[in-house]
């Protein structure tokens, strides 16, 4: 007789179809291999085709791929997917993209992060650019992030703080499990940068170079960063500045509909262009070598959920300096000096706080070191899956 469900290894399915760009693929790239080392269990992927080469070849994971707009994607996962999670014979489900499935046929659990649907800053934002469009999609969306939460068997945020965040918004109770890292993967590759950007980051020499690693859109607030820019030519006097970007500010050179020309204008109107080295998007597998090469690291994002970067950052042995958010502040804690999201000028004293001080950017930076031991995929992993099993328990206990 075949084995009932409750005896056999536990088969997650992880819809990953929203996984297309930044922290989305940086989750999905680094949980499935610790899935995949993880005694009694199976998983079933359905992804895009970002990962696939990336990810084959992986023990005990299957792989459903699909090509698809969001629109058609939120269609397909809401009349197609349940089938497919049947005839996989899934235990539970794990929905990676702040989206749930109305009526999953096993338990779920939703993965919520993107803050960008519970920020009145994001929302203001997009009206003072005359962005109706991009902001009425996005009130549709959160929306349907709203109801998702009710829709799942349990919702998992990447910090206590957005968790609070989503809790004040829906209700809902909230699981708070902090994303991960692991060192030895993100540093394992040491194929060599491509040329034209080794290119840039050699005429960057001699520079003090702060990098900010993300593709371009408005809540990682890119203006504020810019404006301060020429501030740091007075509170630095007598040294080169170089911002490292790790996108192009120029249409078509981004994930999603966001519009960089004003910021490419901006740094026009500023006179920066001479310092703001515009490097084009890095391989993950290649951005520990940026960070090696910068000097410190800065974000001034209005609104996040875990910042993947900022652990990048300190694990590498960078000072940070980041808007005063409190998920900035649970993540770096003591390892960053903080300024308010909107003020370049408080940006450029910070900065040069720390660069002119040798002492308390070493003090910020072995902090950031021993901060970023607190995070790791496998204890994420280990948390979800834990998670998982007691839905299924609660599950098999009412059958």
């Amino acid at each position: 007789m075949e084995q009932s469900r409750s005896q056999r290894m536990m088969h997650l399915f992880i819809n990953g179809l929203a996984a297309s760009a930044g922290g989305g693929l940086t989750y999905i790239r680094n949980v499935v291999p610790h899935l995949a080392a993880t005694s009694d269990l199976r998983v079933t992927v359905l992804l895009g085709p970002e990962l696939r080469d990336e990810l084959r070849g992986l023990p005990n994971v299957a792989f459903e791929e699909l090509r698809a707009s969001s629109v058609r994607r939120f269609w397909y996962e809401q009349a197609e997917l349940p089938g497919l999670i049947r005839r996989c014979r899934a235990d539970v489900l794990l929905s990676a993209g702040n989206f749930a499935l109305r009526n999953s046929p096993v338990p779920q659990i939703l993965l919520s992060r993107n803050s960008v649907y519970t920020s009145a800053e994001f929302f203001r934002d997009l009206a003072s650019r005359h962005e109706y469009r991009e902001w009425l999609v996005t009130r549709v969306k959160a929306s349907l992030a709203k109801r998702s939460i009710g829709w799942a068997d349990a919702t998992v945020a990447p910090s206590e703080a957005f968790a609070a965040e989503l809790h004040g918004w829906t209700g809902a109770r909230i699981h708070a499990i902090h994303h991960g890292f692991d060192r030895a993967a993100f540093t394992r590759d040491s194929s060599p940068l491509a040329a034209e950007v080794v290119d840039k980051l050699q005429s960057a020499e001699g520079s003090l170079k702060l990098l900010f690693v993300s593709h371009y859109n408005y809540y990682r607030n890119f203006e504020t960063l810019l404006r301060a820019l020429p501030l740091l030519r007075d509170r630095l006097p007598g040294r080169r500045v170089k911002l490292l970007l790790t996108c192009k500010l120029a249409s078509g050179e981004n994930p999603g509909s966001y519009r960089p020309e004003a910021a490419a204008r901006l740094v026009k109107e500023l006179a920066v262009d001479d310092l703001v080295v515009e490097l084009g998007t890095i391989p993950y597998s290649q951005l520990h070598q940026l960070y090696r090469r910068a000097d410190l690291y800065v974000t001034p994002a209005y609104t996040e959920t875990f910042a993947h970067p900022l652990v990048e950052a300190m694990a590498s042995g960078l000072p940070v300096v980041a808007s005063d958010l409190p998920v900035h502040r649970e993540i770096c804690g003591e390892a960053a000096r903080y300024f308010p999201c909107f003020s370049p000028e408080e940006l450029a004293n910070r900065v040069a706080e720390v660069m002119n001080n040798t002492d308390l950017a070493a003090r910020l930076s072995a902090c950031g070191l021993k901060r970023s031991e607190a995070f790791s995929w496998k204890r994420h992993t280990d948390e979800l899956l834990s998670l998982a099993a007691s839905l299924l328990a609660g599950k098999n206990a009412a059958n």
